[in-house]
C-alpha cells in the first residue's frame, strides 16, 4: 500500500522542497497552505514529477488550501485526507511566521500572530491526526522546529517563544508516544534560503530601523553557507528514515554547539548583531 504524507507550509521553500523528496519516495502526497494559487501551482508540478516516472505510477498529490491557525479548516484537511487514502503515515509540520524586532515594539497581536501560526498550528494537526496514528498504532509526526528553539535569540522574542514551545511539545510526545508505535521527531535549520521575508513581522523604533532590520537578514541570506530547503527535506527524511528524536541542521549545529560551551559569549554577539538602533541609557 502506498504510504501517504501530509505536509503544511507546502507551497514553497522547505514544505515544497520536502514535497518533492517524498514525492521521488513514492508518496502520496497531500499539500496545505494558506495561499491557494500558490499551493495548486506547486501541487501542479508535482503531478507532473509523479507521472513523468513509471515508477511512481498510481501516486497522487491533493492540495487542500488551509489556515492552520483555525482549528475547524485543520480538522476538514485531515478528514478530507483521509477520506481520499484512508490513512495517513506522515505528518510534516512546517507552516510558520518570523517576526524580528526590539520586545516592547511587539504589539499583543504580533505575539498571537507569531505563536498562533507557529505553535497553535502544530498543535491543531496534531491534535486532529493523533486519534488515526493511536487506531493504528503507527505513524510519523515530524515537527520543523529552529536553532531559535534551541538557542535564546534576543529581537526575536515572540518568534524563539513558539519556538522554544515547540522543541519542548516534540519532546514530550516523543516520550509519550513512542511506546504507541508512533514516531515523534523535530527538525532544527537555521535560517534557510527561502522567501519567508514574504509574511515576516518586523518592528522597530521607526521605519528605518524596521527596513534595516529586514535588510540585514536579507543580507545574511546572501551568505554562501546558509543552507537551501533540500538540506531540511533531507533532515526530515533521515528523521523518519532512522527514527531520529531529533537531527540538527548544518549551521545550526555551530549555534547549539556554541551556546551550550560558551553561551555568554554568544548571548553577546547575537544581542550586537541583533540590537540595530536599539539602546538602553546608552549601552548595548
Amino acid at each position: 500500500m502506498t504510504s501517504t504524507v501530509l505536509i503544511t507550509g507546502a507551497s514553497q521553500g522547505i514544505g515544497k522542497a520536502t514535497a518533492h523528496l517524498f514525492a521521488r519516495q513514492g508518496y502520496n502526497l497531500i499539500l496545505a497552505a494558506r495561499q491557494a494559487d500558490r499551493l495548486e501551482a506547486t501541487a501542479a508540478e508535482l503531478r507532473q514529477v509523479q507521472h513523468a516516472q513509471p515508477e511512481l505510477a498510481g501516486t497522487s498529490t491533493l492540495a487542500i488550501p488551509t489556515d492552520v491557525k483555525d482549528p475547524q479548516q485543520v480538522e476538514a484537511l485531515v478528514q478530507e485526507a483521509l477520506a481520499r487514502h484512508g490513512a495517513i503515515d506522515v505528518l510534516v509540520n512546517n507552516a510558520g511566521v518570523y517576526i524580528s524586532g526590539p520586545a516592547e515594539q511587539f504589539s499583543l497581536a504580533d505575539w498571537h500572530q507569531a505563536i498562533d501560526t507557529n505553535l497553535w498550528g502544530y498543535i491543531h494537526t496534531i491534535h486532529a491526526l493523533l486519534p488515526h496514528f493511536l487506531e493504528r498504532r503507527a505513524g510519523n509526526i515530524v515537527n520543523i522546529g529552529s536553532v531559535g528553539g534551541k538557542v535564546p535569540l534576543p529581537y526575536l522574542a515572540p518568534y524563539t517563544t513558539s519556538k522554544f514551545a515547540i522543541t519542548g511539545l516534540t519532546a514530550a510526545l516523543h516520550s509519550e508516544l513512542a511506546p504507541k508505535g508512533i514516531h515523534v521527531c523535530g527538525i532544527y535549520p537555521n535560517l534557510i534560503k527561502t522567501n519567508f521575508l514574504e509574511r515576516a513581522i518586523f518592528r522597530g523604533q521607526d521605519d528605518s530601523d524596521r527596513r534595516a532590520r529586514r535588510q540585514q537578514v536579507e543580507q545574511i541570506l546572501q551568505v554562501p553557507v546558509v543552507e537551501q530547503p533540500e538540506d531540511v527535506a533531507q533532515a526530515v527524511w533521515d528523521a523518519i528514515k532512522h527514527q531520529h528524536s531529533e537531527v540538527i541542521v548544518g549551521s545550526a549545529k555551530l549555534s547549539t554547539g556554541t551556546n551550550q560551551l560558551f553561551p555568554q559569549l554568544l548571548q553577546w554577539i547575537l544581542r550586537k548583531t541583533f540590537q540595530n538602533r536599539d539602546r538602553v541609557e546608552g549601552k548595548v
